[in-house]
Parts: structure tokens; C-alpha cells; sequence
């Protein structure tokens, strides 16, 4: 259980901080050398740009490609994002949201923290073959949410923002300064490992020091955006989101995971890494997009916060199922 402690500790401290310094900075009792949005977008970039690229670099340089179905991973991870829109489609339908507020919904079920969290608790939970994994598992994730799902929010809120065709999309996503980071660390990993380059063992140390500090403040950022206003008035929106996350995104992506025999691969970790990823909760892009195309964006919050919020049941859930024979490994 101390797996599941430090994630608790290291999630909910970063996401504190960064909400104390908001209100800090709001209330004029501190002030700031530059502003919350710009402090925010530099933690970011020094999360994403620098810490999290080494981080997956060095992971993957190390991880087995020996079973070549493990490349069906990336596949789950689309499949699983994609399944939970249409379900944030379909609830929405059965609360007779309107167009925007099914934008809203799909955001909340497709888009999901298998990044800051995700990545962090397979480090935790299996080290860095685990975090390793979790990069292979969000390979498609960037481009599935710059190529459908901000094209489909686009066109369910009615907003004539951003009409770019598919391509044009797609190339501004692949150059995305943060999507090119990853992509590079990844693949100049993988070609590290496939060309049969030993790692150094300093990276060992390197690699264990950035991944919890990246993925800190990675969440400090994300603290500084935290807003508990208004989540009363979206319970039904939230339950909803939640049960989507929670339950049917899990139960589809390891069912989908077992039928491609990814449960045989390293002694069951593939399949462990698909059941982490699968129940992680609402990602921060929701609410940019709900930002962008000008949805309800107390909404957006609300879903996020509450499932975020509820890690501290479903982690320690996830621990016993991880240690249960309840897993078909």
C-alpha cells in the first residue's frame, strides 16, 4: 500500500499547492513575479518539454519489445478514449443535454489523464517498465484529441473557430512543440533499445528523480486552475462521467486488452498498465476545450475535479485488484 500512499501524496500535493498559490495570488497576499496563466504555462513547459521526454527516453530505452502484440497497445489506448466520447455522447442524450453540453460531455468521457497521473502511478505501482508501457499505451493520445475530438466538439457547439481540414490539423499536431518532445523521446528510445545500445545506469537515477518531479509540477500547474465553484449544480453530470471513467472504460479496455492476449505478455504487466490507464480520470484538455469553444465550462470543471478527487477510492480499488486473482493472468 505504500505504492499507493506516495501517489496519493505526490497527486494531492502538487494539486494543493498549486490551488493555494492560486488563491495566494488572487487574494494579493503574495505576488507573483508574472502572472498565474504565464506561471502556469512555464510549469508546463518545463514539465513537458524537459523532465517527461528524458523521463520516457530513458524508460523505453530499457522496456521488451520481444512480443511484437505489444504493439497492439496503442491501439487499445485510442480505442478506450474513443469509447468513452461515445459514452459521454450517449449519457448526454439520456439527460437531454443540448449540443453544447454533449461537447462538453464528450470532452469529460474521451479525454482522460493518462499523462501527469497515469504515467506516475505505473511508475510507482511497476517502475520503469510500467511508465515505459504507459508511453507506448498514450502514443495515439494527442492525435486522437487534436484530429476528433476538437473537430467534433467543434461542430456539436456550433462554432466557427478553427476550421482547419484533417491534415492541416493533424501536421499542426505532429509540430506541436509538446507532442514533437514526446514523439522524439520516444522513438529515439525505442531505436536505442531495437539497435541493442546499452543504457547507462546513471539513467536509472535520472529516471527515478524526473518522473516523480516532472509529474509534480506537471500537477502544481494544474492546481493553479483548480476551481470548486458550482460542482452541486453538475452531480448528475459528474456521477455520470465518473461511472464512464471508473466502470465502463476499464471493463471495455482490458476486454479489449484480453482478446488481443495482451494479458499474456511480461508475466501480465501490459495488461496491469491497460487497467491503471483505463481507469484514470478526467484530463485538464476538457477544460481547455470547453475554454475554447465556449461551453459550460463550470461543467467541464466539475466532472474533472470530482473524478480527479475520487483517485483517493480508486487507487487504493486498483491496488487490491492488482494484488487479487481476480485478474485473468
Amino acid at each position: 500500500m505504500d505504492k499507493v500512499f506516495l501517489s496519493l501524496a505526490l497527486i494531492i500535493s502538487g494539486l494543493t499547492l498549486g490551488y493555494v498559490i492560486q488563491n495566494l495570488d488572487r487574494k494579493e497576499l503574495v505576488t507573483l513575479p508574472i502572472s498565474i496563466v504565464d506561471l502556469r504555462k512555464a510549469l508546463q513547459k518545463m514539465g513537458l518539454l524537459f523532465f517527461m521526454p528524458i523521463s520516457f527516453l530513458g524508460a523505453v530505452w530499457i522496456v521488451s519489445f520481444e512480443n511484437v502484440r505489444v504493439v497492439l497497445l496503442p491501439v487499445v489506448g485510442l480505442s478506450s478514449l474513443l469509447f468513452g466520447g461515445a459514452l459521454g455522447l450517449a449519457g448526454a442524450a439520456l439527460l437531454n443535454k443540448k449540443n453544447k453540453d454533449k461537447a462538453v460531455l464528450y470532452c469529460c468521457g474521451a479525454f482522460t489523464n493518462i499523462g501527469s497521473v497515469g504515467s506516475l502511478v505505473c511508475f510507482f505501482f511497476f517502475g520503469e517498465a510500467g511508465f515505459a508501457l504507459a508511453a507506448l499505451y498514450k502514443m495515439l493520445e494527442d492525435i486522437s484529441y487534436y484530429t476528433i475530438g476538437f473537430p467534433l466538439v467543434r461542430l456539436l457547439s456550433g462554432s466557427s473557430e478553427q476550421k482547419q481540414s484533417t491534415w492541416k490539423r493533424f501536421v499542426g499536431v505532429v509540430t506541436d512543440p509538446f507532442v514533437a518532445a514526446a514523439f522524439t523521446a520516444f522513438f529515439l528510445g525505442l531505436f536505442l533499445n531495437l539497435g541493442g545500445i546499452p543504457r547507462p545506469p546513471v539513467f536509472e537515477t535520472i529516471t527515478g528523480i524526473f518522473v516523480p518531479v516532472g509529474t509534480f509540477i506537471l500537477l502544481v500547474s494544474i492546481g493553479l486552475g483548480m476551481r470548486f465553484s458550482s460542482v452541486s449544480s453538475y452531480i448528475p453530470e459528474s456521477a455520470l462521467v465518473s461511472m464512464i471513467k471508473f466502470v465502463a472504460v476499464p471493463l471495455f479496455g482490458c476486454t479489449l486488452a484480453y482478446l488481443f492476449n495482451l494479458h499474456l505478455l511480461s508475466d501480465g504487466l501490459v495488461f496491469k498498465v491497460v487497467l491503471i490507464l483505463t481507469s484514470m480520470p478526467v484530463a485538464f484538455n476538457a477544460l481547455v476545450a470547453a475554454s475554447i469553444y465556449d461551453l459550460d465550462l463550470d461543467m467541464a470543471n466539475s466532472c474533472w475535479l470530482v473524478t480527479t478527487l475520487a483517485l483517493i477510492v480508486v487507487l487504493p480499488w486498483l491496488y487490491f485488484l492488482l494484488s487479487s486473482p481476480l485478474l485473468p493472468l
